[in-house]
């Protein structure tokens, strides 16, 4: 008598067909990057054999890397269309994005820049110069109108840019230089605090990192919005934080602030160097952290320093303090708040260095080293 072989339970059916459909899932996957790792690729080749018809010099960059990666090259000049402005840049600054976007790193960068090389090959987002043409469409500027803001490629003698994006006047009491550096980080700076913070009258503000870029314009605005500030800074800074108007300045040298008794109802976080156990000791029951940076070239290939923030992502719902990141949305309209504060005098960007174009390969090297005093500057004429 034949014996029919035992039929396998129904579950065990299902989970090897779930099985086998994550394995050609993660399958495909491979395949997909696979295909788009050997298709990413740039314009370098071609516009290194051509001759600009109408040249001007820019940094670029052909392949991830150190800051050794960085050229100063002639690229075509940007011919604006009816709806775009042309700008002569007269300065740039600096910000950490810049090298994460010239390393590619965390590498998950790479999935929207490009996964082999660069998609764009030019750098620098904040600039600051004067209108040279406008098109056709333009109404709100003319030639000769000063200008700052924000706009991709900015480490150039040259930007185009429309008037409805994140391009307003530059305050007259204010330099090209200063007004370069104000784009990401004061406007990081006064999102993070009164967006996410929620800073108003008598709020007890921490600002972790209060010397860097985004730390000296927090100093600054937090004031303005009435807070009580305390900045946390190395010993040699503390003159510099105190000058900017904080009530109170922690050399990290010296004191941890997370182990006082003091607590705070916001804590801006620039640095990202301390656990989430450590912030949360030193917050009010229902207070909010707020992280905006931290970590450097050595952080970390992969994720770097999104680690922080995806703990606090996953603290955050079973805590009463509100923990979280936030990256700055440039707007015209922050932009055009920060011009008014610039212009009343509440507000200075202070600036640390100030280097030639064809230095921004060391003045990016100097930004990775975290220890700028504010910001650094990238001149289109020269260095004083």
């Amino acid at each position: 008598m034949n014996q029919q072989p035992a039929t396998r339970p129904l579950w065990r059916r299902i989970l090897r067909r779930v099985f086998q459909a994550i394995a050609v899932l993660i399958a495909l996957g491979f395949a997909a990057l696979g295909f788009a790792y050997w298709r990413s690729d740039n314009d370098c080749a071609a516009l290194a054999a051509a001759s600009p018809a109408n040249p001007m010099k820019a940094i670029r960059y052909c392949d991830y890397g150190t800051a050794d990666v960085l050229k100063i090259q002639d690229v075509e000049k940007p011919v604006p269309t009816d709806e775009q402005m042309l700008i002569k840049v007269h300065a740039a600054s600096v910000n950490p994005l810049d090298w994460h976007f010239m390393r590619g790193a965390p590498y998950f960068m790479r999935l929207g820049a490009g996964l082999r090389k660069p998609a764009v090959t030019q750098l620098g987002v904040d600039f600051s110069g004067t209108v040279e043409a406008v098109g056709a469409k333009i109404t709100k500027f003319k030639p000769g109108d000063e200008v700052f803001g924000d706009r991709n490629g900015a480490f150039a003698e040259y930007v185009v840019a429309r008037e409805d994006r994140a391009v307003i006047r530059k305050p007259a009491n204010i330099s090209f230089e200063q007004a370069a550096g104000v784009g990401i980080a004061g406007v990081t700076a006064l999102q993070g605090l009164r967006d996410r913070g929620k800073v108003g009258p008598g709020t007890k503000v921490l600002i972790n990192g209060a010397s860097g870029g985004v730390g000296t314009f927090a100093v600054q605005i937090a004031r303005m919005l009435g807070a009580e500030v305390t900045g946390v800074c190395s010993g040699r800074n503390v003159d510099l934080v105190r000058s900017l108007g904080a009530d109170h300045v922690i050399d990290y040298t010296k004191d941890d602030f997370t182990r006082g008794a003091e607590r705070y109802d916001v804590i801006l976080d620039n640095v990202g160097n301390r656990t989430l156990g450590d912030m949360r000791r030193v917050l009010t029951l229902d207070g909010r952290y707020v992280l905006i940076g931290g970590g450097g070239p050595d952080k970390g290939n992969w994720i770097g320093p999104m680690w922080l923030p995806l703990k606090a992502v996953i603290v955050g719902p079973f805590v009463s303090q509100q923990m979280g990141m936030m990256m700055a949305d440039l707007t015209p309209d922050d932009l055009s708040f920060l011009a008014g504060v610039m212009e009343a005098g509440k507000v200075t960007p202070v600036i640390d260095r100030i280097y030639p174009l064809e230095q921004t390969a060391d003045a990016i090297r100097y930004v990775e080293a975290g220890h700028a005093r504010g910001k650094v500057i990238i001149s289109m004429l020269s260095a004083p």
